[in-house]
């Protein structure tokens, strides 16, 4: 809620700006904070009052007006003098006036951007063993108070645990990570909200008609989204709109003043590029451009469109408070527009922002960004392309002129994947539990499967097989294979299978190990997956694309199943088969 005005001001009266005018002086006032207000009037009807304060939020949305309301709620006496804390302030008593008008001496406020040192705490903390002079509490406002150094803090600490009864700490700050958690662990922390985009709506128009200023609907949606949720900074621009037209604001002149792109020709602009239509593009682009539009808000009321129309997608609902030219266009787009086109719109024009942000020319760089999105919301979708491709056919042109069909991700760098039809089984298939392993590799599933990490890592890397069969391992181990390996072998298998196993060592030459063994698949297996008719088309048709991975169908990711789920350069994770310095000789 707006304060009531006393008419234009006093020509000999030096003019205060909205945002200093009109700023809260109670809780009724006080605009977009409802919880917490609710919260600080429960406190202090009940008595339950902190000693100390904790507000935190983003610039202008009422941290250090907040302070100052509770402040006079504290130390308000009434109209009659006699009165106490109240969640109402009368707003007429000696201590009201003097909180409000920032000269009362029992209520010190202290930048901490400025002051941040040990010695300006010192002295804080000097004055708080002194009562007030005059009201009911010292208060102790402190803004920024992130900003104060860590010994600053520490100094703190003692005074803001167990502070006089007569002192209360408000704090104030835009960066809470900041604070320490032993001071914020002493406070009572409120979060206060940015103001939502139809709260600072009515708000201005309140503050508007107060003035007697004639504004156009559409310009007060502009200025308070442009406000992103802080009331202080929307009252700036208003009184900046105000001034700059004159006594009467349309949406025109918003626009023109903070550079904004009329929203109409925004929409446009999106249309054209989601339809890949890129010399409509960078025609309407360049216009916008000339008629003083900058290029980085263009790019980020591209990206707020793009949110819009994705929420619309999800809930259509969300279009209720919007015009009805606007809200049919939007609903338009997202019935057309399929949530990976939108996604990827999303992704390629927020690193298109970031890319205009830094660039020596802002309006090349933004070009180049939708001119890529253009492109990319003309290329197929790989599974669109496969789709095509496995039919016969060849891959299918998505012209300018057609409307986007729903599409996964495309553009430049895909990876294409091939699951490939195992020509013949390599081996059994390693099942949950093995109690009778027929041959090498069963065995060492079989380890996998009782998670002995150790064993199985020594067994893949280090044991060459010379003969194996139910109840017989023979092997010839490498240096670093433990040297108790053959008789824990034994042990285990024995145990676990019911039957007697003998595990012996030998000085043959034996297979390769089975980490080798699946390198050479693997490598195999690539070799004729890049030879395939199908893998080559897709390569072709999406240049930048890499063949990234390749499995037998069906294959399960067992380490020994199939020898060929993982190829030389891609050992095993090493938190569960570690390499060899990092296993103790003790756990051998």
């Amino acid at each position: 809620m707006a304060q009531a005005t006393k008419g234009p001001e006093d020509p000999a009266t030096p003019y205060r700006v909205l945002a200093r005018k009109y700023r809260p002086v109670d809780f009724t006032t006080l605009v977009g904070q409802e919880a917490m207000v609710r919260t600080l009037r429960n406190a202090i009807a009940t008595g339950r009052i902190a000693h100390a304060f904790m507000l935190t939020g983003v610039r202008g949305v009422g941290k250090t007006t907040t302070a100052r309301i509770i402040a006079r709620a504290l130390n308000c006496i009434g109209p009659d003098g006699t009165g106490g804390p109240t969640v109402d302030p009368c707003g007429v008593c000696d201590n009201c006036k003097a909180i409000t008008e920032d000269r009362h001496v029992d209520v010190i406020e202290m930048d901490a951007a400025s002051r941040t040192g040990i010695d300006d705490v010192r002295e804080l903390i000097e004055g708080v063993r002194y009562r007030p002079v005059s009201a009911r509490y010292k208060v102790y406002i402190i803004d920024e108070v992130h900003m104060l150094s860590e010994k600053a803090f520490n100094a703190l600490l003692k005074t803001l645990e167990e502070p006089p009864p007569h002192v209360k700490f408000l704090f104030a700050t835009t960066e809470i990570r900041k604070v320490p958690v032993t001071v914020l662990s002493r406070c009572q922390r409120f979060d206060l909200k940015r103001v939502p985009q139809e709260t600072l709506v009515e708000h201005f128009g309140k503050i508007a008609q107060a003035e007697k200023v004639e504004i156009s609907p559409e310009a007060l949606v502009l200025l308070a989204r442009a406000a992103d949720g802080s009331v202080r900074d929307g009252l700036s621009m208003l009184d900046q709109a105000i001034a700059h037209g004159g006594g009467v604001v349309d949406a025109a002149q918003v626009r023109d003043m903070l550079g904004l792109a009329d929203r109409s020709r925004v929409l446009e602009l999106f249309e054209k590029v989601m339809r890949g239509d890129a010399p409509a593009m960078v025609a309407a682009l360049g216009e916008m451009h000339d008629s003083g539009a900058d290029p980085v808000v263009v790019l980020q009321d591209l990206l707020e469109l793009t949110h819009w129309v994705t929420r619309l997608k999800v809930a259509p609902e969300a279009a209720a408070s919007t015009a009805d030219t606007e809200r049919a266009q939007g609903l338009a787009m997202a019935g057309k527009l399929s949530m990976a086109s939108l996604t990827r719109a999303w992704t390629l024009l927020l690193k298109g922002l970031q890319e205009t942000l830094a660039a020596p020319s802002p309006l090349r760089a933004a070009e180049m960004a939708l001119i890529r999105l253009c492109y990319v919301a003309d290329l197929p979708s790989p599974a669109d392309a496969i789709k095509s491709l496995q039919n016969g056919g060849g891959v299918p042109a998505a012209g300018p002129s057609a409307p986007p069909a729903p599409r996964g991700n495309g553009g430049g760098g895909a990876v294409a994947r091939l699951a490939t039809q195992p020509a013949t089984a390599v081996a059994a298939q390693a099942a949950p539990a093995m109690p009778a392993p027929r041959n090498f590799t069963e065995v060492v599933a079989l380890f996998e499967t009782r998670r002995e990490a150790r064993l199985v890592h020594s067994l893949m890397h280090h044991v060459h097989e010379v003969r194996c069969e139910p109840g017989l391992i023979e092997f010839r181990p490498e240096p670093k294979a433990p040297a108790d390996l053959a008789p824990r072998l034994s042990e285990l298998l024995s145990q676990w299978t019911g039957r007697r196993w003998i595990a012996s060592v030998s000085s043959a030459e034996g297979r390769p190990t089975l980490i080798q063994q699946k390198a050479t698949k693997a490598d195999d297996l690539r070799s004729s997956a890049e030879n395939n008719e199908l893998v080559l088309a897709i390569l072709k048709t999406f240049p930048g694309a890499k063949l990234d991975t390749v499995r037998r169908k069906g294959e399960q990711t067992s380490l020994v199943s199939g020898l060929g789920d993982f190829s030389a350069e891609e050992p095993p994770p090493a938190e569960e088969y570690p390499a060899d310095d990092d296993i103790p000789e003790s756990e051998y």
